[in-house]
This record gives structure tokens, C-alpha cells and sequence, in this order.
């Protein structure tokens, strides 16, 4: 039935890069926005629609294979299946709403900014949807490589700093990546890199432990978990908040992307062996981002450590192999992309207006821009998981895998729930509430294009804290897929 629309994940590759590379040419600012906007909407109309031909199937998928390196046993592979659909959907969501609230002028050499913008957006649709573990390093590059060049050339006053850390970091991640991938490569029985191949190697415990160390350290870096969080603040603080958008909204999710897609599947054994103390490890990794978050007077850390808690959440419920704290889990990758988006949207406008990031020289904007305060508080409670929310169910259902796994480290990641309505609540009453600060006189409130991207977002928090089930549906098969391979274990 589906088989006419097996070429969506070729779509889903091939518009961000065409409309990346046109952007490049087009000399005019408004000219390289409007081609930035088109294609990013293309894209995200290519994925709407094959959501509406697979939604109320549980095993529909679209899949694309091209002859590429035969000699190398390596094909242009991608896929959309359930898990690589919900993180697509985000992608495909995340970029026209960035592209719409930047105003034209706002960058110089508008055109090379929109241009490795798509690029970023092509790179992370291949992340999503490669089913060759070359093709999936090439993007995995791909999506790295145009962040670097935007935080270094639009960035704050310390943006070099912040991206050297950025570059060192992601590039010993990515290495390893490949050390493990070759590796891999070379046990497979007939020399290929495809996906299936790999799953099917057969390695002793100690490779197995090898590989996972390998793979983690890369997936990790870019999640990024305690301890190798520390890149992450000050590059989103210094980036262009477009950037750091799609860092916290999307990128972040290729390290969780790459636990359930490869490291889960791959390395059972190791797996088993050290989920327990990683769990640990990320739990107080939460608690750590936390107490920072609260201890925050900017703004933009305040909001890049409670990503840092929220992200160490689904990876520690990724770890349980639990059902329900796996469905959860990907749940909350979308939720969380949309919910932070949310919070950086707010946190732009607060600076472009003000001038500041400090939230002891803020206070009273609420009665400047009551419309801007609703979306912020509907935002901000979606992010503390109220429920009735788009990220209550997602951690609930982390929650209960947790406990399912052991009582006494649900408790402990319990503590993050709290620190999160502390830091969160604290930021709404100091920011928009209390004493109006000399900073914000003359705020205004929200305009007609800013509305409407807080609206959509706040109906996506509002629709899928009610009613979630269409994701489940997505999600049924490659959950079960992958608790299916630690039965027999």
C-alpha cells in the first residue's frame, strides 16, 4: 500500500541540501530567509504527509537504499521507521519555526547562515534515518560541521572559546565513533557496513565491552552526561540562539538517537554489565545540573543545565531496558525538543529587548507583554512536567521503567522534579514577575509571526499531554525490537 511513497526519506536528505546549497547563491538577506523558509516548509510538509499514510499502521515504514560504495560494502541506506519518524517530525518542526523568527537583516552574509543552516538540518535528517553505519558517520559529521562554522562566526564575544571547546570535544567523540565503526566493519562476515550486518556480529564479552566504551563515550559527549557536559553551557550562551535552538531542541537528541538506534542493540552483554552504574552516574549528573540550574543568575545557563537534567532523564531511562521507560524515553525526545525551543524563544526576546541575560536586573515584564507571559508559563510548566502536558507523560512513564529497575534510583532522579519546579518557578517570578527593572523599560510584547510559532508549540505541548497515542503507535515495533534482544540475556 505504502509503496509509492518509499522515496519520503530521500525527500527528507535531499530538500534541506538543495535548498542549503541555493541559499549560498542567493545574494539578497530577505531572498536567502525566504529559500531557508520554503525548503525548511517543503520539508516538514514531506514528513506531515508520511505521517498521514503510516500513522494507523504499527509496522509501516518507508526505506531507500542507493548502490554507493560496493566495494566497501557500504550503501546510501535510510529509513523511517518509528523511532527515526518521531525525531524527524522534530526536525522537520524546529527549523521553519527558527527560520520564521529570525528577521531578516539580523545576520550578515544572511545567505552562507541560512545555507549551513539547511546543511545542519540536511545532516540530522540523514543521522535520523541511516540504516549503514558509514552513512551514518558522514552525517554525524555533517550535522557537526555547520554548527562549528555558525557559533564561530555569529557568535557572542566568547564564541571562540566556546567553540574551540565545542570542536575538541565532538572531535574525540566522533573519532572513537569511527575506531568503533571500522572495528565492527571488520567483524561482520561479509565486509559490510550495513546496519543488519552489524547486528548480526558475534563478539566475545570483552570486545563487547570495548565497542560499548567506544560507542558511549561518543554518544555521550553529544547527549552530552555528566561529566562530559561541560562544552555544552557555554556554547549554547555564546551561539546565535537559532543555533542554540536547534543544539538544545534537536542535536542533543543524536547521542540519545544513537543509544536506541546502535549502542542497545549492538552490545547486550556490556550493556547489562554497566547499565546499573551508568544510571548512577546520570542520576547524579541530574542532580548536579540542577542545583547549578538553581544557582543560575543567566538566563541561558539556567536554561542549559535544566537541558542537561531533563537529557540525563531519558538516557537513565534508555538504560533501564524497561518497555515503558523506553516508550517514554522517545516520547520525551520530541517533547523536551519542543518544550526548550519554547524556553530559548523567550530567552532571545528577553536579550534583544533588554540587553541583558542576568535575571537579578529583570522583573515585571509580565505586565509589559501579558501575551508573551501566558506562552512562557504554559511552557514553563510543561517543562517542570505538570500534568497535562506534553513531558508528564513521557516522564512518567521514565519514571515508572525506574522504578521498575530499582526503587532506590527512581527516588534519587525524583529529587530532579523538584529542583526543576525550583529553578523553573524562580525564573517565571524573578524574570516576569516583582519590581520591573531598569532593563525593561520600553518591552513589548510579542508580534503576529512570534505568536504564532508559541501557539503551535503550546498546542503540541497541550495535544500530546492529552492525547499521545499516535507516537506509541509509531514507536511499537523498534521499542519492542530492541527489549527483544536482551530476552535470551
Amino acid at each position: 500500500m505504502f509503496a509509492a511513497f518509499d522515496n519520503f526519506p530521500a525527500l527528507l536528505i535531499w530538500l534541506p541540501l538543495a535548498g542549503g546549497l541555493i541559499s549560498f547563491f542567493i545574494q539578497s538577506e530577505k531572498g536567502a530567509r525566504a529559500a531557508a523558509i520554503i525548503f525548511s516548509l517543503l520539508t516538514m510538509g514531506v514528513m506531515m504527509t508520511s505521517l498521514f499514510f503510516t500513522t494507523m499502521e504499527y509496522n509501516a515504514y518507508s526505506q531507500v537504499s542507493y548502490v554507493w560504495l560496493p566495494g566497501l560494502g557500504s550503501s546510501f541506506g535510510l529509513i523511517l521507521d518509528g523511532l527515526t519518524r518521531v525525531l524527524c517530525l522534530l526536525t522537520a518542526l524546529v527549523f521553519p519555526m527558527v527560520f520564521l523568527l529570525v528577521p531578516g537583516n539580523r545576520y550578515p552574509n544572511a545567505n552562507r547562515f541560512y545555507g549551513l543552516m539547511l546543511l545542519a538540518q540536511c545532516g540530522l535528517m540523514g543521522v535520523f534515518m541511516a540504516t549503514d553505519a558509514l552513512v551514518f558517520y558522514l552525517f554525524w559529521e555533517l550535522a557537526l560541521i555547520p554548527v562549528y562554522f555558525l557559533a564561530s562566526i555569529w557568535g557572542g564575544e566568547k564564541r571562540i572559546r566556546a567553540t574551540f571547546k565545542f570542536f575538541i570535544y565532538t572531535f574525540v567523540g566522533s573519532l572513537f565513533l569511527l575506531i568503533g565503526i571500522l572495528y565492527m566493519y571488520l567483524k561482520t562476515s561479509n565486509a559490510s557496513f550495513s546496519l543488519v550486518a552489524f547486528y548480526n556480529v558475534k563478539l566475545s564479552n570483552i570486545e563487547q565491552y570495548w565497542m560499548f566504551l567506544l560507542f558511549f563515550i561518543a554518544f555521550a559527549i553529544k547527549m552530552p552526561i555528566f561529566p562530559l557536559h561541560t562544552w555544552q553551557p557555554e556554547a549554547y550562551e555564546q551561539a546565535p540562539t537559532p543555533v542554540t535552538m536547534v543544539l538544545s531542541a534537536v542535536m542533543v537528541k543524536m547521542g540519545l538517537f544513537g543509544l536506541l538506534r546502535w549502542l542497545l542493540p549492538l552490545f547486550p552483554v556490556a550493556v547489562k554489565e554497566f547499565n546499573t552504574g551508568i544510571i548512577v552516574m546520570i542520576v547524579i549528573g541530574m542532580l548536579y545540573a540542577s542545583l547549578v540550574a538553581i544557582n543560575q543568575d543567566n538566563i541561558k545557563r539556567l536554561i542549559a543545565y535544566s537541558s542537561i537534567a531533563h537529557i540525563g532523564l531519558m538516557a537513565a531511562g534508555a538504560f533501564t531496558l524497561k518497555h515503558a521507560a523506553l516508550n517514554g524515553a522517545v516520547l520525551q525526545m520530541f517533547s523536551h525538543g519542543i518544550n526548550i525551543m519554547a524556553l530559548w524563544i523567550v530567552a532571545d526576546l528577553v536579550e534583544k529587548q533588554t540587553g541583558v541575560t542576568s535575571i537579578s536586573k529583570l522583573g515585571g515584564i509580565a505586565r509589559k507583554a501579558p501575551v508573551l507571559t501566558i506562552f512562557l508559563v504554559i511552557a514553563a510548566f510543561a517543562n517542570i512536567a505538570l500534568p497535562l502536558t506534553n513531558a508528564f507523560v513521557g516522564e512518567f512513564m521514565i519514571f515508572n521503567g525506574l522504578y521498575q529497575f530499582r526503587p532506590w534510583i527512581a527516588a534519587l532522579a525524583g529529587l530532579s522534579i523538584i529542583f526543576s519546579a525550583v529553578y523553573t518557578l524562580n525564573m517565571i517570578k524573578n524574570v516576569f514577575y516583582g519590581e520591573a527593572g531598569d532593563a525593561v523599560e520600553g518591552f513589548a510584547d510579542i508580534n503576529k509571526t512570534q505568536a504564532m510559532v508559541l501557539t503551535v508549540i503550546t498546542g503540541l505541548i497541550l495535544f500530546f499531554g492529552v492525547y499521545p497515542d499516535p507516537f506509541f503507535k509509531m514507536m511499537y515495533e523498534t521499542v519492542g525490537l530492541i527489549v527483544n534482544r536482551y530476552v535470551t540475556i
